[in-house]
């Protein structure tokens, strides 16, 4: 045993560390404080003065405790809980069989003696009982208990932890045969299984055969003779001292039982309660143990059979119950070890409790370990309201709301509307909103930043190094058909016309010229009005805007567009007034209508140069180059090449072999490949890098426009870019831009409030044109999805339920189906599944090359969704002369037929002072009492109206007809 203090020693003893120390100074040690240490051998010290006040000599130990410990693991529902079993084996040795004695004189001292110590085991067993309750490990032992002869000794003394390991030496005719010592406690340490030579247990002996083998042993084998006299003399004061002391002991003993009379009592009582308590617990959770121990049956014995010491510990629990014991006993003992477990803490120790019984074969039967303590950890529900700190962005949703603030979405909704205000779960409210709810709960509101993340990924971007000279970037802008492309591939010496659908651009193309005065970047955007996007993303990046306008057709609409997206922009506009070859030219017809415009040539006093060019001819190109290369001049354009590059993006497509295709436009540092590249909602690393011409660079400087390869998907055109540092930091951006683009959609569906509610209660509900549509590039798919919105009005609209870049695919027909809309592929083709999935369901596909195409089929089928119009013709007016009546048919007016013709079964209107007062049928119409089917202007008749007897005369019977007329947007 290892060494501990003296306060270690009287909490385990359960006894004041004075009262030790006091002790332990009677006995001769020298520990003055309860921090002093003490050994094994002090203890023994100690424990051989206790013993000797108490009037008991030291005796040769005569039995060997063997303990064994094992551990495994039972699984109880869905909780699994470790078993250790403790196995205690006492092994008893026989004490030395004297030798017969011939005198028989020597058997008359038995009854003294065996009197003696029935009272002296009587005595000392309440004191052995009042003992053991003392400490807490006196439960684990019960050898102990069930030796009537265990030494009433202090409650430090019973409480010594003590490890038998050697048998009892006998001595021959000197130490007498000792009975065996009791084993107070038992370490937590495992024991180690110890072999016992001696096959076969021997019984206890009683206090008869010890007391009678006691004067036996002492006597030396030499002097067998005894003088009987001396020995009636020793047997009677022996007795006369054992009677005093029995006295004295019965006294003592009774004050012990009464005060361990009350203990058990209030003891009893408390386990009584703890028991009650553990067995409601039981009853409220047998059926739920039940249920779960019935669903885990399968998985249970499975993991019996993996537990490496189950078996093992089965069989000996088998072997220690008996052979009356079934291995249900064991089962029925793990369904209940969960209870068991739970009860442990609140069940107290039992005074004198034995756990070793004697069979009727003579062997020990041991009971059932005691269980190891287990702490139940239970939740205390909280008795105040928790506080807590909510983050509220620009915009949250209910979802989002609710679970920051631990509150039911529910809730929420109900708060919302006692507000005046009508929203679902997934609904977006604004940061007012929010925190009007986070008060309202008692929470505390902080506003965070939605583009923290974002503004540290643009500081992070910094550029070392001086500013050097770049090329600028010119934006070519006009009216359709003004010749843009023409003027380009002119200056280009490239034909890029011929390759575009119906003649006219539908993609933003970006090429890099050298010319003899230098190196230009050039954009061409379409002039189509559909393109209205492109055209303002081309003028946000630019440094010149070249301003197309055709001599002989002069300002048009996207003229004017183009002027204002440079307005916009604040950057400097050229004039090419192109088409100077063509026979009607009018350039001074375009000055004055720009100028009309704010466009004031340097001619009459404005800032603006007018070049006159032609495409075919190249009249002027080179002045238009010079005033290009003048204006970037006066800009002073410079760049800093060396850093992480950024810039926007033109254009993005989805190449089916080499996957997502972006051009962009590199502004500011140098592009590499194997950078990380995060563009509006996408990110990715760059795995090519391709110029205008489709060459492999590795690097791309300012003011170059290339096409790389590797993004996550086609992002949206004119998205800034730029380099991240890290992958990780680039995905986050990504993520949170698409949350942002996210929560906007959502909050376009405003929440309802009570007033538009009202409003909009009864409103009848517009027709929907489904459509699903797919382009080549994302700049193109933009354009057809604005214009095809933009279509409709309050009774017919477009719905685009499905829209991407790339081929259509078996899932773009798959929405279709759903939705029962339209396909619409833009250069784009359908794939093999695609196309029989299309043909198997009868589904609408239509490939169209150029946008106008789109425009008007969508407007013609939005047409013939609208209902048609019904249009009323007057085609006669009759005038009540006189007013007849007849028994078949009532009242019939005469009349005279003033304008028109007058028709049998046509819709009529009776007027009264130029008022409507009726609207019904002819019934009748008579000439001369003839049936007549007309009558024409001029002519009198007979009219009888149906369902109508109230005809006065001077009254007008207006005749009409109705016709529907189909309507157009």
């Amino acid at each position: 045993m290892a060494e501990v203090t003296v306060l270690q020693l009287a909490e385990r003893l359960s006894i004041p560390p004075d009262r030790l120390l006091q002790q332990m100074k009677d006995a001769g040690l020298p520990h003055q404080e309860q921090g002093d240490a003490i050994n094994d051998d002090q203890q023994s010290q100690l424990l051989t003065h206790l013993r000797g006040v108490h009037g008991e000599s030291p005796k040769p130990r005569n039995k060997i405790t063997l303990k064994r410990r094992e551990t495994s693991t039972l699984r109880a529902g869905r909780s699994t809980v470790n078993v250790q079993v403790r196995k205690k084996r006492t092994i008893v040795r026989k004490p030395v069989e004297p030798e017969p004695v011939e005198e028989p004189v020597l058997e008359e001292p038995e009854a003294p003696v065996v009197e003696a110590a029935d009272v002296v085991a009587q005595t000392e067993a309440p004191e052995v009982a009042d003992v053991l309750p003392e400490t807490a490990e006196a439960e684990e032992s019960p050898v102990e208990e069930a030796t009537p002869e265990a030494p009433a000794a202090e409650p430090e003394e019973a409480a010594e932890p003590e490890e038998v390991e050697a048998e009892a030496e006998p001595e021959a005719a000197e130490a007498p045969v000792e009975e065996a010592p009791t084993e107070e406690a038992e370490e937590p340490v495992p024991a180690e299984d110890v072999e016992v030579a001696e096959p076969e247990v021997a019984e206890a002996p009683t206090p008869v055969e010890a007391e009678v083998a006691k004067p036996v042993a002492e006597a030396p084998p030499s002097k067998r003779k005894i003088d009987f006299a001396n020995v009636e003399a020793l047997r009677r004061a022996a007795h006369a001292e054992a009677v005093a002391e029995t006295e004295r002991r019965k006294e003592e003993t009774k004050r012990k039982a009464q005060e361990l009379a009350d203990k058990k009592a209030a003891e009893e009582a408390k386990r009584q309660a703890a028991a009650d308590v553990a067995a409601a617990k039981r009853q409220q959770e047998a059926e739920r143990e039940r249920r779960e121990l019935e669903e885990s049956k399968v998985s249970d014995r499975k993991d019996r059979r993996d537990r490496h010491d189950l078996d093992e510990g089965d069989k000996e629990n088998k072997v220690s119950g008996g052979a009356g014991r079934r291995r249900g006993a064991a089962g029925r003992r793990k369904n209940e070890l969960a209870h068991l477990l739970d009860d442990v803490d609140n069940v107290p120790s039992v005074p004198g409790k034995r756990t070793l019984g004697l069979r009727a074969g003579g062997r020990a039967r041991r009971a059932a370990a005691p269980l190891r303590k287990v702490s139940v950890q239970g939740f205390n529900a909280p008795t105040a309201d928790i506080k807590r700190e909510v983050e509220v962005g620009e915009a949250i949703t209910i979802a989002q709301l609710s679970q920051k603030m631990s509150v039911k979405a529910g809730d929420l909704i109900k708060t919302l509307m006692s507000l005046g205000t009508m929203a679902n779960i997934n609904q977006m409210i604004d940061q007012d909103t929010a925190v009007l709810l986070v008060e309202e709960y008692g929470h505390t509101v902080k506003l965070i930043d939605a583009d923290a993340a974002e503004k540290e990924l643009e500081e992070s971007v910094i550029y070392e190094g001086e500013g050097v000279s770049r090329a600028p970037v010119v934006t070519v802008m006009g009216h359709v058909d003004h010749g843009k492309t023409s003027l380009l591939d002119y200056i280009r010496q490239a034909s890029v016309v011929d390759g575009e659908s119906g003649g006219i651009t539908q993609h933003i193309g970006a090429y890099r010229a050298a010319t003899k005065h230098g190196e230009i970047c050039f954009i061409d955007t379409p002039g189509h009005a559909a393109f209205t996007a492109m055209r303002a993303r081309g003028a946000d990046c630019t440094d010149v805007v070249v301003l197309v306008v055709a001599a002989d057709d002069g300002v048009m609409p996207q003229t004017e567009e183009a002027v204002q997206h440079a307005k916009g922009a604040e950057v400097p506009i050229v004039v090419a007034v192109n088409k100077m070859d063509v026979e009607g030219a009018d350039p001074e017809r375009v000055k004055n209508e720009l100028a009309a415009r704010d466009v004031i040539p340097e001619e009459w006093g404005g800032d603006t140069q007018f070049i006159q060019v032609s495409a075919m001819t190249g009249e002027g190109i080179d002045d238009l180059l010079e005033a290009i290369l003048l204006q970037a001049e006066l800009q002073e354009l410079t760049a800093v090449p060396d850093g992480p590059a950024t810039g926007v993006v033109l254009e993005s497509q989805l190449d089916k072999g080499r996957g997502v295709v972006a051009t962009l436009l590199v502004q500011n540092g140098t592009l590499k490949q194997g950078d990380i590249v995060v563009a509006g909602q996408e990110h990715g690393r760059v795995r090519a890098i391709n110029d205008e011409s489709g060459k492999k660079i590795k690097t791309a400087g300012p003011s170059t426009p290339v096409s790389i390869l590797g993004l996550s998907s086609p992002p949206g055109a004119g998205d800034s870019f730029l380099v991240a540092t890290d992958d990780k930091k680039a995905r986050e951006v990504a993520q949170l831009r698409s949350d942002k683009a996210n929560d906007a959609r959502l909050s376009a569906n405003a929440p309802a409030s009570l007033d538009n509610l009202l409003e909009n209660f009864g409103a009848p509900g517009a027709q929907f044109l489904n459509v699903v549509v797919k382009a080549d590039v994302r700049g193109s798919l933009e354009a057809i999805t604005s214009s095809l919105l933009a279509l409709g009005n309050d009774e017919v609209k477009v719905n685009v339920v499905g829209s991407g870049v790339g081929a259509i695919t078996e899932t773009d027909a798959n929405y279709a189906i759903t939705a029962d809309a339209v396909i619409f592929g833009f250069n784009v083709r359908a794939d093999n599944a695609a196309r029989k999935l299309i043909e198997r369901e009868g589904l609408d596909l239509r490939y169209y090359k150029v946008i106008y195409d789109i425009v008007d089929d969508v407007r013609d089928a939005l047409s013939g969704m609208l209902s048609p119009e019904v249009r009323e013709e007057i085609v006669g007016i009759a005038e009540v002369r006189q007013v007849f009546s007849s028994r078949k048919l009532g009242q019939i007016a005469g009349c005279m037929v003033t304008e028109g013709t007058v028709s049998r079964n046509k819709k009529i209107r009776v007027l009264r002072d130029n008022v409507v007062i009726y609207e019904g049928e002819l019934e009748s119409l008579r000439h001369f009492k003839e049936e007549v089917a007309d009558i024409s202007r001029g002519s009198e008749c007979g009219i009888g109206v149906r369902n109508y007897n109230d005809v006065r005369e001077g009254d007008q019977i207006e005749v009409f007809d109705t016709r529907e007329v189909a309507r157009a947007l």
